[in-house]
């Protein structure tokens, strides 16, 4: 049965700092443990004793690490490797914790403290949030990692595209350089010590929101470090709520920026056999939103999540404490805990994501690009604007929601903006290049999947999973040659390759692999295809494949609807066989996830036929052919491909065990306290009583779906659940 499973599957889990209690205590699979204080020993115990998997999570960048900056750690003030904008502001997460410059010393220091870690049992280390800020890299620290990288003296970031370029790669690996040293030692000494295997991975966010946020991080490049067992896609309505530009209006797209984000995050243990856990957020780390925002929000990221069928592992929550025990929004009049049928809700889908399956689907595969380089290149020189930035010396700048809010761009509506004005978008937060490729496929029912150009180089074959590639060297740049043969090959063995590019980005003229022989890398890669590109728009067949292009800056697709619809249809030129809808839909075995978008071709509604339990309703509610209008999103089970007389379909409680006797079915149950629980159940029969724990509970036979329903009160322990029928069920 699919809601009976072995926790050491480690399918779902949480996060969090506090020590367990009875609304947090759901009963996932595992619990990361966060942070090492002198707290942590003992909360370690309290979740182990209740048959939890332990994990331990630490930051990586950043962390209540004062014993190191100040120097009781090692007799030397560190404050040196404090992350610094240009004008010697540090940047910090809180009060004397400033993001952190990786230095020899502080890798050193992190890899010691988490020994203690080790010492207490855990079976995995996370370490988490591994960010480098763009605006960074003026501290002295980081001037002598430069040095002595590239064996010339530092060059300040905004002075040139090639100093920009060359800062930014060296972030990315010393990050990257980072996680290697640590995982490598951890990993070394629990083998020495107590003979274990210790696994280690890299909760981090996406490429996507990393671009949007103007972070770099290691990326694609956690695949190539041998110690990375695996990694947590760090997607929430946080990261996904990040307005961008379609049909020339600038708002959020939760879905389907989440649909993106996790799309792109799955590539990073694409072909490498490592673990990928997908994370949803119940609430945010903005605190100012209400529970009906909260709610909306976290539907769209589940759904956006479960499209993607190659996951089916979750971190179901992190920080659950702020979620069942704390009050939103935040200093307000008005502020409320978590209403009931919420926190019903949340219990129902923990336990449903336990059960998802692999699944395959049989939709046109399209990918559009992206690349670790991408991070590169997430803002100008000066010399190329009339206006330089103001200084703000003195200021201690905070990253976090405060910080993003201030820096988004208060971009000016226009079909074709003036160069200077698009400089400005290409820059800025929204990132409007790849969303200006990206949505308006996806908004038309295309189920476009983020391709990381880097991984082309790692696995042979990795594009042949793509039906069509979409791609700009406008927001990116490829780091050799041979990614350029790579993408040639595929389109000579059948691909589609639409090219969106002119050509104008300053970061063509870099120093680079394609200096001195070729204007930028598109033109290499046109050698590579056998064309020349000479006419604004055109299609070449090449070998078994063909190659669209256009001559134009991929961001302008996103500032008008007939922007877009030019592009669909110059798409759809290349690509003929496509049809345009208003929706996505994929099953996974009984599950069937759907979301139907808004700005699209059409406002119809879908319907789906048949009878289904509703797995976003508190109850399970049984509905007959479910409509969804655009905007909405929803995931059903469909009672029909239930083969078993009796089984569970949807239930707020972990199931241990479930077994039938002549007309009587025995469930035993586990899950958190303080909330109302339902389980809902598959039988071939009408129903006489139920009870939970001896006593009578609440029970509603649906005749149409032959279905049970039962509620309770749900407390703390090993509940039983005696459901007696008419007939018999076995």
């Amino acid at each position: 049965m699919a809601f009976i499973r072995n926790r050491e599957e480690e399918r779902t889990g949480y996060q969090n700092s506090a020590p367990l209690s009875d609304r947090i205590d759901t009963q996932c699979d595992f619990v990361m443990v966060y942070g090492m204080n002198e707290t942590t020993a003992e909360r370690i115990r309290m979740y182990r004793e209740k048959g939890y998997v332990i994990h331990l999570m630490v930051g990586i960048s950043w962390g209540h690490y004062k014993d190191y900056l100040y120097g009781e750690y090692d007799g030397e003030n560190h404050w040196d490797e404090a992350q610094t904008d240009r004008y010697g502001n540090r940047i910090l997460h809180g009060p004397d914790v400033p993001y952190m410059v990786p230095t020899i010393s502080f890798v050193n220091y992190i890899a010691n403290k988490l020994k203690a870690a080790v010492d207490l049992g855990v079976e995995a280390i996370h370490v988490e949030e591994p960010e480098f800020w763009d605006r960074a890299g003026y501290s002295e620290a980081f001037k002598r990692e430069y040095q002595l990288y590239y064996g010339e003296k530092w060059t300040p970031p905004h002075e040139s595209v090639d100093a920009r370029f060359k800062s930014s790669r060296l972030k990315q690996y010393l990050y990257t350089r980072a996680i290697d040293r640590v995982s490598a030692e951890l990993k070394i000494y629990a083998l020495k010590k107590y003979g274990k295997i210790l696994r280690f991975y890299v909760p981090t966010h996406s490429i996507l929101n990393y671009t949007q946020w103007k972070i770099v991080s290691p990326e694609g490049k956690l695949a190539d470090i041998p110690g990375v067992d695996g990694c947590i896609a760090q997607v929430w309505t946080g990261t996904s709520r990040e307005k961008n530009w379609f049909n020339g209006i600038y708002k959020e797209r939760t879905f389907e920026t989440a649909y993106l984000e996790y799309g792109v995050m799955q590539e990073l243990v694409k072909n490498t056999g490592r673990k990928m856990w997908f994370l949803h957020d119940p609430i945010e780390d903005n605190p100012g939103f209400d529970w009906n925002d909260y709610r909306k929000n976290y539907l769209c990221t589940v759904a956006a999540s479960l499209l993607h069928p190659q996951i089916n592992s979750f971190e179901v929550c992190p920080w659950p404490t702020r979620v069942f025990y704390e009050k939103y929004p935040r200093n307000s009049a008005h502020a409320i805990t978590i209403p009931g049928e919420y926190a019903t809700l949340l219990n129902n889908t923990f336990q449903t994501l336990g059960t998802l399956e692999d699944a395959c689907s049989g939709a046109k595969k399209i990918g559009v690009l992206m690349g670790d380089a991408q991070l590169y290149q997430r803002d100008y020189p000066d010399s190329l604007f009339s206006a330089p930035p103001e200084e703000a010396v003195g200021t201690v700048l905070v990253a976090g929601d405060d910080f993003i809010s201030q820096v988004k761009d208060k971009v000016v509506n226009a079909d074709v903006p003036d160069e200077e004005t698009l400089l400005k978008h290409m820059a800025s937060a929204t990132f409007p290049a790849f969303y200006g490729l990206a949505l308006p496929l996806l908004k038309y029912g295309a189920q476009v999947r983020p391709v990381l150009l880097d991984n082309v180089r790692r696995y042979a074959g990795y594009l042949d999973d793509y039906d069509v590639l979409v791609m700009s060297y406008e927001y990116l740049k490829p780091d050799s040659p041979d990614m350029n043969t790579a993408i040639a090959e595929w389109v000579k063995r059948g691909g589609t390759l639409v090219y969106i590019g002119d050509g104008k980005d300053p970061y063509h003229k870099i120093n680079s692999w394609w200096t001195g022989k070729y204007e930028n890398a598109a033109v290499h890669l046109f050698e590579m295809l056998g064309i020349t590109p000479a006419k604004e728009k055109e299609i070449f067949r090449c070998g078994k494949g063909k190659v669209a292009v256009w001559n134009i800056n991929p961001c302008v697709f996103g500032y008008g609807k007939d922007n877009a619809d030019k592009f669909r249809g110059f798409f759809k030129q290349a690509v003929p066989e496509i049809e345009f809808r208003n929706f996505l839909q994929l099953r996974r075995n009984e599950y069937v996830i759907a979301a139907v978008m808004d700005e699209s071709i059409n406002d119809e509604p879908l319907t789906l036929p048949g009878t289904y339990a509703d797995m976003f309703a508190p109850d399970f509610q049984i509905v007959k052919d479910p409509v969804l209008y655009p905007g909405e999103n929803g995931m059903y089970c469909d009672i029909s491909y239930l083969h078993d007389t009796v089984c569970v379909i949807g239930t707020s409680l972990r199931i241990l065990s479930l077994k039938t006797v002549t007309n009587k079915i025995f469930i035993r149950a586990s899950g958190a306290a303080e909330f109302t629980a339902n389980i809902r159940v598959k039988i071939p029969a009408a129903v006489v009583n139920a009870k939970i724990d001896g006593e009578d509970c609440v029970y509603a036979y649906n005749e149409t779906g032959g279905t049970v329903l039962v509620t309770f009160e749900s407390k703390i322990g090993e509940r039983e659940i005696v459901i007696t029928t008419e007939a018999p069920v076995c």
